[in-house]
Order: structure tokens, then C-alpha cells, then sequence
């Protein structure tokens, strides 16, 4: 028997999409995406590092930024055709390898 496909219903705000990904029906169906199989002939979006931020385990965190920042992620993210949050990710991930050479 199949099992039934999870869709992503349409959300009134930000936190009750937030709430919806956090809860069991986000996170199946996340993994109902991540287990299908691969698109071909698309290439991956992004760097080399955007894939492997792509393939590391990751932790859900709550981080409150200051809107004008989160815009300013969300234009440059654009301009680089990928998602402000993988943008916010590669920030962090380049600023802390930074400050991990100079200890």
C-alpha cells in the first residue's frame, strides 16, 4: 500500500508556517522529498559550498535577527539565485572557519 503524500498547506503568516515545518507533517514531508529520486538534467543550485551545506546534518535553531538584515539576506540571496537562509548559513559557516584560523 502507498503511503499518502503530505502537501504543504497555504499559511496565514510566518509563524504558523514555522510552526507547521516544526511539527510531524513538515518534517515527513520533508523526507518524503529528500527520498525521491534525483531530478536529471538539472544541475544543483548554488556553489560547492551550498552542496555541502546541503549534505550536513543540520540543528534547528531560533535566531532573531534585525529585519533590515534579514532583507538585505533576502535581495542578496536573490541575486544569487539561491535561499537567504543557505545565504545566512554560508555567512556563518565562512565567518566562524574565519575566526577559527585566527585563534
Amino acid at each position: 500500500m502507498k503511503k499518502k503524500s503530505t502537501h504543504v498547506p497555504a499559511f496565514a503568516n510566518e509563524e504558523e508556517e514555522a510552526t507547521w515545518w516544526a511539527s510531524r507533517q513538515g518534517r515527513e514531508f520533508l523526507k518524503q522529498k529528500s527520498a525521491g529520486p534525483p531530478k536529471t538534467g538539472s544541475a544543483p543550485k548554488g556553489s560547492r559550498l551550498v552542496g555541502q551545506l546541503n549534505r550536513t546534518a543540520s540543528v534547528q535553531i531560533a535566531l532573531r535577527l534585525p529585519e533590515p538584515d534579514v532583507t538585505k539576506a533576502r535581495e542578496l540571496a536573490t541575486r544569487k539565485g539561491i535561499g537567504y537562509q543557505t545565504l545566512l548559513k554560508m555567512l556563518v559557516h565562512e565567518g566562524l572557519r574565519r575566526e577559527a584560523r585566527r585563534a
